[in-house]
């Protein structure tokens, strides 16, 4: 059996815990024990765009490595698109496995690096055009929804909120900001921290909120 190497790529970190590298796997051990490849190791960029250039991701320049090292000459990926989503990305690192005499080889048995059919490099070319174009439309649709959504609730991504993480809480610290109507005193924010955290809502440290947290929640 001749030995290869796969390579996974996930493009958003909300995909390193889904089926995406599964899926990946499973088409490429699929493949290997049909067309007769041993695999010799795996190697997986998480959270990569495919639009970079593979000799920046972490995992692909560990699998170069390993390939000079170790001689194996075949990469078997699921999909073109697993390997780039932008054409320069793409023909420039098909150039540098071909220099390094490595062969490219997708789940559906497709040799991205041979070169000696004019057609099919035509084809590879319009296969990354339309990667490209699927990925921007998709980065589009994105930002898109992401504006429909902060145009009704103010805020989409980054990190969420204590108060979004933590329900309950913003209800107790405004109770707490209200003046006293005995004594027409009002506590300090420090003071509501202190009296969250005996309430069960302190920082994720054990320690009461810092006062510009509270601050912040008492804002919203």
């Amino acid at each position: 059996m001749t030995p290869a190497i796969a390579y996974f790529r996930t493009s958003s970190a909300t995909n390193t815990d889904g089926d995406s590298v599964h899926r990946q796997a499973r088409a490429v051990e699929l493949y290997a024990n049909a067309a007769g490849y041993d695999l010799d190791s795996c190697f997986w960029d998480a959270a990569v765009s495919g639009a970079d250039p593979v000799e920046s991701r972490p995992g692909f320049a560990a699998l170069l490595k390993h390939v000079v090292e170790s001689g194996v000459a075949v990469v078997l990926v699921e999909s073109a698109d697993r390997f780039a989503r932008s054409i320069l990305a793409q023909e420039l690192g098909l150039a540098h496995l071909a220099s390094l005499n490595v062969r490219l080889v997708t789940s559906g048995g497709v040799d991205l690096t041979d070169d000696s059919n004019p057609e099919r490099v035509m084809i590879r070319h319009m296969a990354g055009a339309v990667a490209q174009y699927d990925k921007a439309k998709t980065v589009q649709r994105l930002r898109a929804g992401r504006d429909r959504v902060r145009a009704v609730t103010g805020r989409c991504e980054g990190r969420k909120a204590y108060t979004d993480l933590r329900p309950g809480l913003a209800r107790e610290a405004r109770r707490l900001a209200r003046r006293n109507p005995k004594t027409g005193k009002v506590r300090s924010l420090r003071q509501i921290a202190v009296e969250l955290a005996a309430l069960g809502y302190p920082a994720s440290s054990g320690k009461p909120l810092s006062h510009s947290v509270v601050r912040e929640i008492l804002m919203r």
